[in-house]
């Protein structure tokens, strides 16, 4: 926001669909203009998602909020040439994730299935409806 960074929480976001999600930040979207945002809706996240690519940022490391668990971080999406595996190569539409964990929550090994999950979901993304 023009006032300074928001980050609105979506409760529960782990038992709503992705059409709610989207709903919910849009609904959070319109408030952004007046900052009207209430106590309950800017606290009790556990994670947060981090996008900076939309200022052009190809890759960054984003800091874990306290108390928060994990924060994962998303550059830009930019078509990049990839080896598929017949040898070809092909230009594919690409996007860089990086996740930090606090590891008095969470180890490694979590953080990379997490992490494998959400690659795989975005690579075949009629798995979120």
């Amino acid at each position: 926001a023009d006032g300074g960074l928001v980050v609105p929480v979506i409760h529960h976001a782990d038992q709503k669909d992705l059409a709610r999600i989207a709903a919910e930040v849009k609904r959070y979207q319109r408030q952004l203009d007046g900052l009207r945002f209430s106590p309950d809706e800017l606290s009790g996240a556990t994670f947060t998602l981090s996008n900076l690519g939309m200022y052009g940022v190809d890759r960054f490391s984003a800091i874990i909020n306290p108390p928060q668990s994990a924060i994962l971080a998303a550059g830009r999406i930019v078509k990049t040439p990839v080896a598929l595996e017949d040898d070809r190569v092909a230009v594919r539409p690409m996007m860089a994730l990086t996740l930090s964990v606090d590891h008095r929550v969470l180890d490694g090994v979590q953080g990379a299935q997490f992490l494998a999950e959400v690659k795989a979901l975005l690579e075949q993304p009629y798995f979120l409806i």
